[in-house]
């Protein structure tokens, strides 16, 4: 069921959302000269998927989890588009081809072994990642893995259409939280 909300909220938020993402776009390139950022992620059941976010670290910055990227990574308009959390737009698109959902565990990078073998021995790689959910709702990170695996499987294990709603109304309206960056 859930599969039919991120396809209908992800069309229409990608075509709703369109003079924004061009905006970003054109932006985008007068910042870093390169606006979108593919990166590799563990995906449903270990497979990679290339996730896509708005470049808010200058382009030779280290391909790290954020929580290890260093804040001087970052550029003037990406701690915009990370404040506001505008960077995840594109998800939208992984939504929508299926690589995502919008809710569900945040995907991490292949070299993160330890949050891996976390998530391994909860099952977490059984759902789709997530643009957000429990943990980012909690303000629980990837610098905590252990912590964030337990979050994952107790929201995959509680989730339900209400919680689906629940999480997608307190991201959209402030609550979510990203991945914190090293000072």
């Amino acid at each position: 069921m859930t599969r039919i909300f991120d396809i209908f909220f992800s069309f229409f938020g990608l075509l709703l959302l369109s003079p924004i993402l061009l905006v970003l776009i054109t932006s985008g390139y007068f910042d870093t000269g390169s606006p979108i950022f593919r990166q590799e992620r563990v995906g449903k059941g270990k497979k990679p998927f290339r996730l896509m976010k708005f470049r808010s670290m200058h382009v030779n910055a280290p391909s790290v989890a954020t929580h290890l990227a260093s804040a001087s990574s970052i550029t003037p308009f990406g701690s915009f588009l990370r404040k506001s959390k505008l960077d995840e737009l594109p998800q939208l698109w992984n939504v929508f081809v299926g690589d995502m959902s919008l809710v569900g565990p945040r995907p991490n990078l292949f070299n993160q072994e330890e949050l891996i073998n976390e998530r391994d021995s909860r099952r977490i790689y059984s759902v789709r990642p997530g643009i957000t959910g429990l943990a980012q709702i909690n303000k629980i990170d990837m610098s905590t893995p252990q912590r964030l695996a337990e979050t994952d499987a107790k929201m995959i294990q509680e989730l339900n259409t209400l919680g689906y709603f629940k999480y997608n109304f307190l991201t959209v309206f402030g609550k979510g939280f990203g991945d914190r960056i090293k000072a």
